[in-house]
């Protein structure tokens, strides 16, 4: 499994934007990046940071990670691409014709977001079940 350093990962989306910005060539992978960073202006800038890198995003400071939360969309955009855990995209197709897809993604991304932190918090294994049954409340909820 891959498993990239904090390093890796804010190097990749830096150089990512950076590329699309000089409009090089991307691979598919930076492309989807671009494709999530694109829908979020409000991470541009922090991308462009000389000290992005370095840069911390404490709960204290109110700031947002934008290198967690766009790792989170790549994350749930491969789990979409092969349906796993199965019904995850129905129940994602079902929240986008309500709120549609970007927000959809983010609802899963709360969803990933509460089994990751128990999962760590027990020291236990990743809940498949757990996460697709929280995704499926959010799809079925009025």
């Amino acid at each position: 499994m891959f498993n990239p350093s904090r390093e890796q990962v804010r190097t990749f989306f830096t150089e990512s934007w950076q590329k699309h910005l000089n409009n090089q060539v991307l691979t598919p992978l930076e492309t989807m990046a671009v494709d999530w960073i694109q829908q979020h202006p409000e991470y541009h800038d922090e991308l462009l940071r000389k000290d992005a890198l370095n840069a911390e995003y404490t709960v204290e400071s109110g700031r947002t990670n934008p290198f967690l939360h766009l790792s989170m969309h790549l994350a749930i955009s491969e789990q979409l691409s092969i349906d796993h855990p199965p019904g995850i995209r129905a129940a994602h197709n079902s929240l986008a014709q309500k709120v549609g897809a970007h927000e959809a993604a983010h609802e899963i991304m709360e969803c990933l977001g509460e089994v990751v932190w128990e999962a760590q918090r027990l020291g236990k294994p990743f809940d498949n079940d757990t996460y697709l049954e929280l995704i499926q409340r959010r799809a079925t909820r009025n």
